[in-house]
């Protein structure tokens, strides 16, 4: 093999029986998107590179992970890391929008960052969001529409929910300096990952106590009404992050989706943009602990983006890749091919390309043998590849209009009209 046939480390090639699995997922996340009254959209690959590293984006902080270039003008330019930006960005072009706008995309984003389990260079990410929706229904809508996804996929799941203004609120309620609020959201972040030891030495570092992180890791471990009953009056930011959970239990509650809820007051979602409510979706059981969907409320960006204009937004992402590796690691990402019926012409192509084209009118998928080979050769692909169903059209059977289509699971047979496709359809499909 040639030197030149490779790919770069973080990106792939999906070959059918794995591509397959994945146009499925894809396949119900999109009727789940449509049915709750979302509509596709699709934007570019290619953005501009101060769009991208915008404050209102993902900072100084995601220019570390961006592929960026230059084009032939001499424009600094950048793939696109994720689609809530280009979303932003759309809607701010796009001042005559009715509001909310309900948007889906499905589309490939790029990050050069670190390769390893669940991170790619190069990924799928299928997004959903809403903006212009102001009122925590909103936030009911993703969530209810999250534990239908799973359900329709067969993955058990939970849903860890909390709210950026409750962080907030609890970091400055336990006396840690406002401007030290973001170095702790970060820290937090990652608290899974490197624990509450971990995650103390690196905020000590930046002059808070023992004591009052102490504080702060106490409150994260209260249930949520004991929460509230401790901090009393507390501040403007945490009474607002708790009327929010408040007001949105109620409703997920008569949704009927509170058991699949976790509270996660700790929970942060990495960067700067979250506003409000936030969650990340994880499996109940298996292997797979990274979270396998995400989102959360952000307020800001497309206003600033579209000159002050007040535009609320929610959204959130579904991971494709993980949602497979769930699929592969629970023995349920087994596809066989596309094609329910294999044609072989025995010196019959004019009267086998008549049939396949009557079958595929008739709604069946065939194909039809291009390789002229030895009829066993031709029986071995189609056991390799799974079809289900196979004829062999001879001289003798297009001259008597009869045909045999054979069962290859079942090693059974069946004769019929050499033009009775509707009869042979239902045969495939029984």
């Amino acid at each position: 093999m040639s030197d030149l046939a490779r790919n770069i480390k973080g990106a792939f090639d999906y070959l059918p029986e794995r591509q397959r699995v994945r146009r499925d997922i894809t396949k119900i996340l999109t009727e789940c998107f449509e049915k709750y009254g979302f509509s596709p959209v699709e934007t570019p690959i290619i953005n501009y590179l101060d769009l991208l590293a915008s404050k209102y984006a993902g900072g100084a902080e995601i220019l570390k992970e961006v592929y960026s270039l230059t084009d032939q003008g001499g424009r600094d330019l950048a793939l696109r890391y994720d689609l809530t930006v280009p979303l932003c960005k759309l809607v701010a072009m796009n001042p005559q929008l009715t509001m909310p706008f309900k948007r889906y995309e499905i589309g490939h984003v790029f990050r050069n960052g670190p390769v390893k389990s669940g991170r790619n260079r190069e990924f799928t990410q299928c997004d959903v969001d809403m903006a212009g929706a102001d009122s925590l229904t909103a936030e009911t809508e993703f969530l209810t529409m999250t534990v239908e996804v799973f359900e329709k996929l067969g993955l058990p799941i939970r849903i860890e929910l909390s709210s950026r203004k409750l962080l907030s609120g609890i970091i400055r309620f336990v006396g840690i300096p406002e401007e030290l609020t973001g170095a702790v959201i970060t820290s937090v972040d990652k608290l899974k990952k490197i624990g509450r030891s971990g995650v103390s030495d690196e905020l000590i570092e930046t002059g808070i106590t023992e004591e009052t992180l102490n504080k702060m890791f106490d409150l994260f471990e209260m249930p949520f009404d004991d929460l509230v009953a401790y901090v009393g009056e507390g501040n403007e930011l945490l009474n607002a992050g708790i009327a929010d959970l408040k007001e949105l239990y109620g409703m997920l509650s008569a949704a009927g989706i509170m058991d699949k809820i976790v509270y996660a007051p700790h929970l942060a979602r990495g960067l700067d943009i979250y506003t409000g409510c936030v969650w990340e979706v994880f499996m109940t059981e298996g292997g797979v602990t990274s979270s396998i969907g995400a989102g959360g409320r952000y307020d800001n960006i497309i206003g600033k983006l579209s000159g002050g204009r007040d535009i609320p937004a929610v959204g959130m992402t579904f991971g494709l890749d993980v949602i497979y590796a769930v699929l592969v690691e629970r023995g349920e990402a087994n596809k066989g091919t596309e094609t329910e019926v294999f044609i072989v012409p025995m010196s019959t192509e004019n009267e086998s390309v008549a049939l396949a084209m009557g079958l595929r009118r008739a709604g069946l998928r065939v194909t039809l043998e291009t390789v002229k080979r030895k009829m066993k050769k031709s029986l071995d692909y189609a056991n390799k590849e799974g079809i289900p169903y196979v004829i062999i059209l001879g001289e003798n059977e297009a001259q008597v209009g009869k045909i045999t289509v054979k069962d290859m699971m079942n090693h059974e047979s069946s004769d019929f009209a050499i033009d009775d496709y509707e009869a042979m359809k239902e045969y495939v499909r029984k």
